[in-house]
């Protein structure tokens, strides 16, 4: 692998910039992660305190490169926090990695999370020269199916009861996508 970051970078798309995580996030970060829409799909259930958002940010913005990426997706134009996106189980002698996102409900339907993913994905194969970067997503969660089919991630299986939040099993689809096969758009 190349020489890898040991600091976080700041990535920038038209509409978003992903940066590292700050305690003045916390109240977003609660407002998303204490609405059941979000979480719906995620293995925790939804907050109902504010310090979980505290704890939450404490603990992430421990981690780093070069085992974990964690970005707050923020608006470029206020620098707000308005989700994550993050590259994490980074495996340098295996050239891969894992994908994880989130979105308020209130950013949703507007692509913004494809540009923000879409970003993380260009610093992880071109960046940190991952070979494979993977993502677990519930098919019930249909928005995130399609984001990740559209960057161009294969589904490669499905993992039965992997889940289990609220007493509820959840199903998982495991999707790969390969240096290869990513579809840059300028």
């Amino acid at each position: 692998m190349p020489d890898i970051p040991q600091t976080l970078p700041v990535l920038e798309s038209a509409r978003t910039r992903l940066r590292p995580l700050r305690m003045d996030d916390a109240p977003e970060v609660f407002a998303m992660f204490s609405d059941p829409r979000v979480t719906r799909f995620w293995s925790f259930e939804a907050w109902t305190d504010p310090a979980q958002a505290q704890a939450w940010l404490v603990e992430r913005i421990g981690w780093g490169p070069p085992s974990v990426y964690g970005w707050a997706m923020a608006d470029r134009d206020d620098d707000r926090f308005i989700g994550t996106t993050a590259l994490f189980s980074l495996s340098g002698p295996l050239h891969r990695a894992e994908l994880g996102y989130s979105l308020m409900p209130s950013r949703q339907g507007r692509g913004l999370a494809t540009e923000a993913v879409r970003r993380a994905l260009d610093f992880g194969f071109d960046t940190l020269g991952l070979e494979r970067i993977e993502a677990d997503v519930d098919p019930r969660n249909v928005a995130s199916c399609q984001l990740t089919e559209r960057l161009g991630f294969q589904r490669e299986g499905l993992l039965r009861n992997r889940w289990r939040v609220g007493g509820e099993f959840a199903d998982s689809i495991l999707y790969g996508l390969l240096r290869n096969e990513y579809r840059r758009t300028p």
